[in-house]
């Protein structure tokens, strides 16, 4: 049995016109199904798994799955911080065609700049990469802060330099940004693992694959030289007089929104469903910014933002990973409610946790495997209820899938429960329900007009918090 992992997003479509292309037609999969094991027409040598992107090198390196087709950013993205790994380029499918960069602010214009900060924040969905690229450049002092997307909207207040895939031509450039630097020619490649290529016989899939293609270009990272140090003396922010405020894109951005009209604060830009990355406040000294809530929880810590609105999961999962973190909840707003949940296969023979770990010990399970998008969440469930021996797989999405055959357990936050039911599955335990919440620093010290408008924002969203449960 040849196992293939696939991938969910963007490439789905043109990875589907490839694979018909070659007589590896995976019934629903160019169709967005949203079953994520998916039988190959007229192969029943073939099993195919549907995968996030960034997923599919680890499960390739775990030996999961022999074969994988995934972007080149992810599988170096894990090398450049294990390069041990078994995982083995095959050939480029020559689709999905972009570049990874490294970019700055316009005010920006070399390496030798960047060379001159004082210290240089770097932000990135890849951080390892931008690890990479900063150590090759020799910077004195660096901080990558790992974001969990839409990194193009950090410069220049929150970061010097960003690592970003681009796409099409003019994207650097529609966001206020200029390319100091190609790091990877990046299109979707087919990888395989060590072990399997040496013991299996992959020959008809990758021939139908690749033909003579493979190994056509070489996929390794360009990585800068070392730059001249000068530093400007630049050695930490110069004070604040504005209050900075982070709200959400995404699944919660429509929640938010509808809490903001509550409260009685209109951000122009920021709508229901459209939005800018910067929005006008309307307020006198309060700037507004527009990123993922999972990447909200940081900023607050470190002093960047100084309010925002999250989710009580994206908290809980920094506050375990950084139990000293001054972030905290000041205000509850109940909206984007959902339970995060242990999820298991339908047909486990038990009904709670307890005999699920009973049904588990008389299979002689040695190791449990729990799937989350929050691993440190994951991490402090299994430790909590007491899991004898456990690893967790961190993932990006596409959960439903993981179990039975990849996973024993998924974190997954579920609302009626449909998608779970529909993928063969059920809810075993609770974690807690999680919610929309307003979160601060702890120690911040505010005064004059940030005070001023930090309480102004504290006391609105109380009100529109208080009126749900009137």
């Amino acid at each position: 049995m040849v196992k293939i992992a696939l991938p969910a997003g963007d490439l789905r479509k043109p990875v589907a016109d490839a694979l018909s292309a070659s007589g590896l037609h995976v019934e629903g999969y160019g169709e967005g199904s949203r079953q994520y094991l998916l039988p190959a027409r007229d192969r029943e040598d073939v099993r195919v798994r549907v995968f996030r992107e960034k997923d599919i090198p680890i499960q390739v390196a775990l030996g999961n799955y022999d074969l994988g087709i995934t972007s080149l950013a992810w599988v170096q993205e894990i090398q450049s911080r294990f390069p041990q790994q078994p995982l083995v380029l095959l050939g480029d499918l020559g689709i999905g065609a972009g570049r990874i960069v490294a970019a700055c602010a316009k005010d920006i214009s070399s390496l030798d700049d960047v060379g001159s900060l004082g210290r240089v924040r770097l932000a990135s969905e890849y951080p390892n990469i931008a690890d990479s690229f900063a150590r090759s450049a020799r910077l004195a002092r660096y901080r990558v802060q790992p974001v969990w997307g839409a990194a193009h909207a950090y410069p220049p207040e929150d970061a010097d330099v960003v690592v970003v895939a681009e796409t099409g031509d003019g994207f650097l450039g529609e966001h206020g940004l200029a390319p100091l630097f190609t790091l990877l020619d990046n299109s979707a490649w087919v990888i395989g693992n060590a072990s399997a290529l040496s013991e299996k016989d992959l020959r008809s899939v990758l021939d139908a694959l690749l033909g003579s293609g493979r190994g056509a270009r070489d996929g390794s990272l360009r990585l800068p030289p070392p730059v001249a140090a000068r530093p400007n003396g630049r050695t930490a922010d110069a004070p604040r007089d504005v209050l900075r405020m982070a709200v959400p894109d995404g699944h919660q951005q429509r929640h938010v929104y509808e809490a903001l009209q509550a409260a009685g604060l209109a951000f122009d830009g920021y709508g229901e469903k459209t939005t800018v990355r910067r929005p006008e406040s309307g307020i006198d000294g309060l700037d507004v910014k527009v990123v993922r809530p999972h990447d909200m929880p940081q900023l607050v810590a470190t002093g960047d933002i100084d309010i925002a609105v999250t989710g009580r999961d994206c908290l809980n999962e920094h506050l375990y990973q950084f139990p000293s973190s001054p972030a905290y909840e000041i205000i509850d707003l109940q909206r984007a409610q959902y339970n995060l949940s242990a999820v298991v296969e339908a047909d486990l023979p038990a009904d709670d946790l307890a005999g699920a770990f009973k049904h588990w010990r008389a299979k002689g399970r040695e190791i449990l495997t729990i799937a989350a998008e929050y691993p440190a969440t994951a991490d402090h469930y299994a430790r909590s209820r007491h899991f004898w021996r456990y690893r967790v797989i961190p993932i990006a999405g596409a959960s439903e899938g993981y179990v039975p055959e990849d996973a024993d357990v998924l974190i997954e936050g579920t609302e009626t429960g449909r998608t779970i039911a529909e993928n063969n599955l059920k809810v075993i335990d609770l974690l807690y329900r999680s919610t929309s919440c307003v979160i601060a620093r702890r120690d911040a010290a505010l005064s004059g007009n940030r005070k001023t408008v930090f309480e102004h924002l504290r006391g609105a969203l109380e009100k529109a918090s208080g009126s749900l449960q009137s």
